[in-house]
């Protein structure tokens, strides 16, 4: 396992993930916890050496001197083991972020504990607040037997069980201790939001690790999946929860900002919004494995977001469901010196025609599988689909949030399965009234339109956009939507595979290669597309060489360099792990011959 830091930084798969549906943190293969915000994960962290190592803040809890460390999640849990050997003995560290009897714990809480496997290993710690990307200072305090840090108005309790004598200097705390094979030590931070702070005693600590690592168990147990690839099927499953934002329902696109898309460059974008694009991603995945609860949060917090700004629909919004604010850049060192590191979203006031077929396609996914839409959703979805008509012959940014105003294929195919779908909707009564005939009419024009303008007769390729001869992988879902499953998505198919891919690694679209990592979603949609032209054992061979992407402990990021298989990109990716698992369902489908 890779613990060398380049610059201070480790390569971005060398963390795993922690979180309880409300934050989450990031923890390096060498011990350290380089991001961790709070109380929320769209909140400016609290520990952010990933972006920042001089003032970001971090927890390290590792080996003196050299080491080496093995690292798992418990099984069917998002609980961290990581195993340090050093030349001594060895000694294991387990991670989490507690849940409580009622869910989520009323206060944010992590545990470190520690206990010894074989001879001894000297072990040294510190906790080290960060400035909040510059906003604030940190200061401690001590009573009693508590360590308090003060980060603006979050407030930190430290305790310590068996880990030495904690040495404060002004604004960290730091120890050293002796591990040996009967050592069951362990350090747990609690935090409250501008409120009292709750401090747990090390008997209430043990029953929160017993109780987190019972309720993931039971919550794995629950999935549905019988196909091939079930154990990363169901590691992608436990880091989609992780990303859930469970007092809303919505879904983060990655919990990081700025990590970026090439070493040094300036494509570093803050993904911590829900897109609208990845609702339908989320929600069919979701219903493929079973997971009722969240399927129904999902749908209920898109709906309700959307009323908001009807008939307007924007590409994102925040996880408390209002619209984002500007975007900001930080002057912070970035990862690996890739600037700008930014604070919101610039893509948020941008025209994208495809956000109608992605909640059209997320409400049918869900009325499909037996439920039903209320009067008002009806009526505001036949609203809404009067406006894709009105809006879709015009140019916009497109699905990969261009500056470039164009006639993009993948926009007005997502314009004809919003009409599509509403129409479906409409026959069978969750949309009672409308202009059905007019959708129907608009619809054909605009299959004719893409027939017409986005396809090149001398490629037989569907186009990036009107006018061009560039290709773009996410007409690969067109298979997926159910736009094309003939011919011409199958010489588009290969034409992405020879002009676009690495391997089983895809590139976004033309030029790409030169500019960043391939996409990993692109490579999952290109098996989804694959199984939906018939050509299932290409799929499947494809698929089992992806499984093999993910990190030591299962987790993806947005994109990977294709020659080295670095990723890239915020970490981890929620779109990348709904695409691994739609697509695995859908070979596994295939293969069992579903229709």
């Amino acid at each position: 396992m890779i613990t060398d830091r380049i610059d201070g930084f480790l390569p971005i798969e060398g963390y795993g993930v922690l979180g309880n549906g409300r934050t989450v943190a990031l923890v390096g293969s060498d011990g350290r916890i380089d991001w961790w915000p709070l109380p929320t994960m769209d909140a400016p962290p609290v520990f952010a050496a990933l972006l920042d190592p001089p003032h970001g803040g971090h927890l390290t809890l590792q080996p003196e001197g050299e080491f080496t460390s093995t690292r798992r999640y418990v099984d069917r849990t998002n609980v961290l083991e990581t195993t340090f050997t050093t030349d001594t003995g060895s000694v294991r560290v387990t991670d989490a972020i507690p849940v409580g009897l009622g869910g989520r714990l009323p206060w944010e809480e992590l545990i470190r504990r520690i206990e010894g496997v074989d001879g001894y290993v000297d072990m040294h710690w510190a906790i080290v607040p960060g400035d909040r990307f510059r906003a604030v200072q940190p200061w401690l305090e001590r009573h009693d037997e508590t360590i308090l840090i003060h980060v603006g108005d979050q407030h930190l309790a430290l305790r310590f069980f068996d880990v030495g004598s904690p040495q404060l200097d002004p604004h960290h705390v730091h120890g050293r201790f002796r591990a040996d094979s009967s050592t069951d030590a362990m350090i747990a931070v609690t935090n409250s939001d501008a409120s009292p702070v709750f401090l747990p005693n090390r008997e209430e600590l043990d029953g929160h690790l017993r109780l987190t690592l019972d309720r993931w168990r039971d919550w794995s147990d629950s999935l549905q999946y019988d196909g091939q690839w079930s154990e990363t099927v169901c590691r992608s499953a436990l880091a989609l929860k992780l990303l859930l934002y469970t007092p809303t329902g919505a879904i983060v696109a990655a919990p990081t900002t700025s990590l970026p898309e090439r070493i040094g460059g300036d494509k570093n974008w803050d993904y911590r919004f829900m897109w609208l694009r990845d609702s339908s991603f989320t929600v069919d995945a979701f219903i493929n494995l079973g997971m009722h609860e969240e399927v129904h949060a999902a749908v209920v917090w898109l709906l309700s977001t959307i009323q908001k700004t009807a008939p307007d629909l924007h590409v994102f919004y925040r996880l408390d469901g209002e619209l984002p604010g500007s975007q900001d850049e930080l002057p912070l060192p970035g990862y690996r010196d890739s600037q700008p590191v930014r604070d919101g979203n610039g893509a948020a006031a941008q025209a994208q025609l495809g956000t109608f077929g992605d909640l059209f396609d997320t409400v049918w996914r869900y009325v499909q599988h037996g439920h039903l839409l209320d009067p008002a959703t009806g009526r505001l979805l036949a609203e809404l689909a009067d406006r894709c008509c009105d809006r879709w012959r015009h140019r916009d940014s497109g699905m990969w949030e261009l500056g470039d105003h164009q006639h993009y294929t993948i926009s007005k195919i997502g314009c004809w399965v919003a009409l599509d779908r509403a129409l479906q909707l409409h026959d069978r009564g969750q949309i009672a009234t409308g202009h059905a005939e007019r959708w129907v009419v608009e619809r054909d024009a605009i299959r004719d339109w893409v027939e017409d303008r986005c396809w090149s007769e001398e490629k037989q390729v569907y186009t990036f956009y009107a006018g061009t001869e560039d290709l773009d992988a996410a007409v690969l879902l067109a298979g997926w939507t159910g736009f094309d499953r003939g011919d011409r998505l199958r010489s588009t198919i290969d034409a992405i595979r020879q002009e676009l891919a690495e391997g089983p690694l895809v590139y976004r679209y033309t030029g790409m290669d030169k500019e960043e990592g391939a996409f990993l979603a692109c490579s999952f949609w290109m098996v989804s597309a694959l199984v939906a032209v018939g050509r299932t054992d290409d799929a499947r061979a494809m698929m089992d060489e992806l499984v093999r992407l993910p990190n030591d402990v299962g987790l993806l990021s947005e994109q990977m360099e294709p020659a080295t298989r670095r990723q890239l990109g915020n970490f981890p990716q929620g779109l990348s792990h709904l695409a691994l698992i739609n697509a695995a369902v859908d070979v596994s489908g295939a293969l069992r011959g579903d229709s």
